[in-house]
């Protein structure tokens, strides 16, 4: 049988004549570029190639593609390809009532979804301009917090992982696990809590959650020193992280970041100060920041967003007052018509959601703006020019999370 496919130049040597790729394989670059950035981009200069990281990758595992352009070991530039796990989250959010946005935007920050499902909350709260008891607001903080303190103990673990190091993910998970084992017995649930209600929270705090929060707060600030201490006298990884992927003051407001990364170029901005809410404004706390920019800062700043977690956690639990956890409520719940923005700070950055309602039980229109979608973006500047072997480390010190960017 003779074989008909055309001749064509190889993209990686264009010395060499490959035939063309059957139907069932996508081109590299694609056949006729969509943008000038994708023509820019898959132009191969001499002695340069595409690598794609991912999708099947230990770091990205199944959910991201990296496509790399490299010369040798040095990145020349790289292109995200993102949609691996779209599933039209936030039109599926408009065919359901507002109570079922709650469960249906809990995976998209799946490492802490105490946030991505205070979305429609918030945001149905402002349309009603509805009070929420303030015990309710008490529980809630306490349980962003917790859920904070898992992820960004979870980030500490993955960055060293994807360094090379075993030993601190242990340490992370050993955090989370607790913490997960204590938000399990206030919700039912240990990675999707569906927890958050509008008008206040899915039930009291218990007895169990009390004893295992007891137990552990007595303990977290130094285990949380002894993961950190173990990174920061670990010459290796100090010196991968340093001076790596630097972010300055005008790229982290150009690509519009948020969360550790913007603060370590030296911009404090934090939803909780900057545009306050729940109960934040009457809790002690501060905004740490760096200036280096790089991602041994955005590690440092979780390392210190931990501790302040831990005391919001101490005031809220001596302050918090007794009533109900629930405003009342009609079973079938119509929201007015009007708009509203509400934003929170997740450990990633400001998690927003535009919701529009036309008066009926189900959201009009229901925007998410996630901030991993916008951290990510910055990606291509930070790596070009470093080893193809740093790519993960500048990644992971961005902490994206992909379930929000796809959406």
């Amino acid at each position: 049988m003779t074989d008909t496919r055309e001749q064509v130049r190889s993209l990686d040597d264009p010395e060499v004549m490959v035939q063309t790729p059957g139907t069932i394989y996508d081109t590299v670059p694609p056949l006729t570029p969509r943008t000038e950035r994708e023509a820019e981009f898959y132009q191969l200069g001499d002695g340069e190639m595409f690598v794609n990281l991912g999708p099947q990758h230990p770091s990205t595992h199944g959910v991201l593609r990296v496509v790399l352009k490299i010369d040798g070991e040095k990145i020349v530039d790289l292109d995200p390809v993102m949609g691996y796990l779209h599933r039209g989250v936030e039109k599926i959010c408009e065919h359901g009532d507002w109570h079922h946005a709650i469960s249906n935007t809990d995976p998209l920050e799946y490492a802490a979804s105490m946030f991505s499902e205070s979305l429609p909350v918030l945001s149905a709260e402002r349309l009603l301009e509805l009070e929420v008891p303030r015990r309710a607001e008490y529980i809630r903080v306490l349980a962003w917090e917790l859920n904070r303190i898992s992820s960004h103990a979870l980030f500490i673990g993955w960055l060293a992982l994807d360094l090379g190091g075993l030993t601190p993910i242990l340490y992370g998970f050993g955090e989370r696990d607790e913490i997960v084992e204590m938000l399990a017995a206030l919700t039912g649930q240990k990675l999707l809590f569906n927890y958050m209600r509008i008008g206040g929270v899915n039930g009291d705090l218990n007895h169990e959650f009390l004893s295992r929060l007891g137990d552990w707060m007595g303990r977290a600030a130094a285990r949380i020193n002894d993961q950190a201490t173990l990174m920061n006298e670990n010459e290796i990884f100090v010196n991968r992280t340093k001076g790596l992927g630097v972010v300055d003051r005008e790229m982290a407001l150009q690509f519009q970041m948020s969360g550790p990364p913007l603060r370590a170029t030296g911009v404090p901005y934090d939803v909780r100060r900057a545009h306050p809410y729940s109960v934040y404004p009457e809790l002690e706390f501060d905004i740490p920041v760096r200036n280096d920019g790089d991602s041994y800062a955005r590690y440092l700043l979780h390392v210190e967003e931990i501790k302040q977690s831990l005391r919001i956690i101490d005031q809220v639990l001596h302050q918090m007052p007794d009533g109900p956890v629930m405003a009342k409520l009609p079973r079938l719940l119509r929201i007015p018509p009007g708009r509203a923005f509400a934003a929170l700070e997740s450990p990633r950055g400001q998690y927003a959601a535009y919701a529009v309602s036309d008066g009926s039980d189900q959201p009009f229109r229901f925007r998410i703006h996630d901030p991993s979608f916008f951290n990510l973006q910055a990606v291509g500047p930070l790596s070009r020019g470093h080893l193809l072997a740093d790519i993960m480390a500048i990644m992971a010190s961005l902490d994206p999370i992909m379930g929000g960017i796809d959406k």
